[in-house]
Formats: structure tokens, sequence, C-alpha cells
């Protein structure tokens, strides 16, 4: 099997140390990550300027690219060929609930599965102090081992607690809604800035993926890159028809 390792925290974090060091067990690994950190990037693709694809000293075979993690998946891609699954992280931080819509981790695996490929993301809580990568490993191949054999999974987010997990858990997304405040301040030359939050303003849900990390937890999510809501689709085609409209099959 290989195996293309990606992130959005950069080529140098020990998040994606970790994960390929995990990953070397289950088949032929590349990394291919951002040169600098792309926290929250999203989807974005970069599209008005050419990239670049440097190789960089690791364990094992790595570059880093001036881009998005979209962009490094396919880059990556191309460049290596022939890749069987990719796995995104470990984020410096949890990517739960709505967070999945700007986390640059979980478009690395998205882009994978865009391309015909698996997509895998990993993310963990980030307090005062760097995560117990090492504590970690065992329950990111414990994932490996559950997730690389289910072919029928194209893409799926995990979520680690911190501290040691109380077990592993099939979950779903979250949909409770956060505050995204939007906090002004000043930098030390007198400029204006500003902060934006994310902070939920509900309970979590049981069943949900935030729910299970907070409850020291492994969360495990498929996901689907088809946004479509078809019941409600079906509801507007039976109660409101749009005129001169194709039926939808």
């Amino acid at each position: 099997m290989r195996i293309l390792v990606t992130n959005d925290d950069g080529i140098y974090s020990p998040g994606i140390a970790a994960l390929a060091d995990v990953a070397r067990a289950f088949g032929e690994v590349c990394i291919v990550a951002p040169d600098v950190e792309m926290s929250s990037a999203g989807h974005s693709i970069t599209a008005t300027r050419p990239l670049s694809y440097k190789r960089t000293p690791r364990d094992v075979e790595a570059y880093r690219v001036n881009g998005t993690p979209a962009d490094c998946v396919a880059l990556g891609n191309h460049a290596w060929g022939r890749v069987d699954v990719v796995l995104s992280g470990v984020n410096l931080g949890p990517n739960l609930g709505n967070s999945m819509w700007h986390s640059g981790t979980l478009a690395g695996a998205k882009q994978g599965t865009l391309l015909g490929l698996r997509g895998i993301a990993f993310s963990t809580p980030v307090g005062d102090e760097e995560p117990a990568f090492d504590a970690m490993k065992p329950w990111i191949a414990r994932v490996l081992e559950l997730l690389l054999p289910a072919t029928e999974l194209n893409l799926v987010n995990v979520n680690l607690p911190s501290g040691t997990p109380r077990g592993m858990r099939w979950t779903r997304q979250s949909v409770r809604h956060y505050d995204g405040r939007v906090v002004p301040g000043r930098d030390p030359m007198g400029r204006s800035h500003y902060w934006m939050t994310v902070v939920p303003l509900e309970a979590a849900e049981p069943g949900t993926d935030r729910h299970a990390v907070e409850s020291g937890y492994v969360s495990i999510t498929p996901l689907r890159l088809d946004l479509t809501d078809h019941a409600a689709l079906d509801a507007a085609v039976r109660r409101h028809p749009a005129e001169d409209a194709a039926p939808v099959s």
C-alpha cells in the first residue's frame, strides 16, 4: 500500500511526524505537506501562481510545497503516483462539528477522495503543552487497522481526545452553532486587527463527534462529498415544481 501523508500545520509539525511513523507499518509512505502552517485554509487551491516541490529531510521520503493541503495532495499524487490512501494530520487542534467546513486537515483527505483515492483525517485537541504523540500512536494504529481494510469508506474524519482514550466510537458530525464573534484589537504599532472566535453555543449531542471526544473516546466519522440535502430536494420537487425543469432522477 502506498500512503501519502499531508497536513495543514506544516511539514515540521510533530503531528505529521507521528502519523507518518505509524503509517510506515502499513505500507510505503511519502510526506507532502505545506512549507508553512496553513491552518483553517479549507479546501482552497493555488491557481494564480506556480507551486514548488522541494525535498525535505525526514525519517521517510518527504517534500514541502508552497501551497495549501489540497495543493500538496494533488501535487504529491501527480509526482509520486499510484497512491492508495491519503492520511492527513495529526492536526494540532480538533476538527469537530462545524469546524470541518474550514479545516485544512480534512481538506487534504477530501482532495484525495476527489482524486479517486481514499482519505482519512486525524486531529487532536491541544492545550498549553504539545500532545503526547508517543502515547497516541497505538490508537492511531488501531484506527488504521480498522479503517484501511474498510474500502467502502472513502472519506473519514478521526478525532483523538487528549489523554488516554477510553475506546473508539463511530459518530456523526455535530451540527451545533458556534459564536463566530469578531474581536477587535490593536497590534504594538497601534494598527487595528481582529480575531475570530469559534466557541460552541450548545452542548454536544450524544452520538456526535464532539460528544465522543469530550467523553474521552476516539471519534470516527464517515463523510461524503455530496452536500445535497436529498430529502429537501425531493420535497422541493414535489411542492414547488420549477417551470420547464427536467425531472430529477
